[in-house]
């Protein structure tokens, strides 16, 4: 009798270079760690297939369902996300049975001529489709023009070579999964930029009614990132907020006077940068939902929810001007046709 535990598991993956080299990744772990035979089933999902600005498609989880549908019809075995992607919200049915050692999760800048983001001229046009991105690069106050942009990383780097833009800003995480972490001009110190939460790592999904599949998965879960996620997730959750959100969050454990610790910080913007709640705290490993969970509360009593609603707000703008937009485009695409 063929099982989860003796046929060669199918891993559900979004079509992105990216994306499928995330997936070999993790279909090298579990060949490596488990023994076991995988190949990878490539899925389309919305957010590869529409171009708008992720902040008017609902965001988080645009990435995500497609995957998660195809693991329910059964035609997936485990699905890979970015964790970054994942809605807060489980999902019923799916578990998150595994987050593997993660990655640097800073972010970097690809600029022309090797400059660093301190080097650019004032003026420069610099391109990020994340308002998290966007909102603490205006709170530097460089200067700089904010220039919407999506597409995967080639796209977003040709956008530099091209002298379309001056830089752009991404995940250096991505980079250095495609062996083009060298191509950064300039990793981000933290300080100057918080990442999302959640980035740099991966999320290994199945369902949860195949108890076996779980506790085979689970042996490649990564105890201190998983607690890291954890944590940076459960401020997500607690400020209901979402991957369009002007929200950075990073958890870290680290040796402390008792052994380890949880440390983690976060930071709230209004869009433009102009205000911003930042606070820190240190918890127990063990406890990471409930050290996020605190954090979050700590910044909502300071004023996080108006700068939540300020961004929501505004991202209800940008929904309204993208709907206008198609409305007035779409005949002129009809007669294309």
């Amino acid at each position: 009798m063929t099982t989860s535990l003796t046929r060669t598991l199918r891993v559900g993956t979004r079509r992105s270079l990216l994306a499928t080299t995330q997936s070999g990744h993790v279909a090298d772990l579990i060949r490596a760690q488990l023994g076991r035979e995988v190949e990878l089933v490539e899925i389309t999902t919305e957010g590869d297939l529409n171009s708008a600005p992720l902040a008017t498609m609902g965001g988080t989880g645009v990435f995500v369902s497609a995957l998660r549908d195809a693991l329910l019809r059964g035609d997936v075995d485990v699905a890979v996300h970015s964790l970054k992607d994942l809605p807060t919200t489980p999902a019923e049915g799916i578990s998150l049975v595994a987050v593997p050692v993660r990655e640097d999760p800073r972010d970097v800048v690809v600029a022309r001529d090797g400059l660093t983001l301190g080097e650019l001229p004032v003026g420069s046009r610099v391109g990020t489709g994340s308002p998290r991105r966007a909102a603490q690069l205006e709170a530097l106050g460089l200067g700089v023009e904010i220039v919407e942009i999506r597409g995967n990383v080639d796209t977003r780097i040709a956008k530099v070579r091209s002298g379309d833009y001056d830089a752009v800003l991404l995940a250096r995480a991505g980079l250095a999964r495609l062996g083009r972490v060298d191509e950064a001009t300039e990793v981000l110190d933290p300080l100057q930029m918080l990442p999302a939460p959640g980035q740099g790592a991966l999320a290994i999904e199945c369902l949860t009614s195949d108890a076996a599949l779980v506790d085979e998965l689970a042996l490649l879960d990564d105890h201190a990132t998983r607690a890291s996620v954890t944590a940076e997730r459960a401020v997500l959750a607690t400020l209901e907020a979402g991957c369009s959100a002007p929200l950075g969050a990073l958890a870290e454990v680290v040796e402390g006077d008792d052994g380890d610790e949880l440390w983690i910080r976060a930071v709230v913007l209004s869009p433009d940068g102009g205000l911003s709640i930042r606070m820190s705290a240190t918890g127990d490993v063990d406890d990471a939902a409930g050290t996020g969970q605190r954090l979050a509360s700590e910044m909502l009593a300071d004023g996080a929810a108006d700068l939540m609603s300020s961004a929501a707000r505004q991202r209800g703008d940008e929904v309204d001007t993208v709907a206008q937009s198609n409305t007035v485009e779409a005949p002129v695409r009809k007669q294309q046709s």
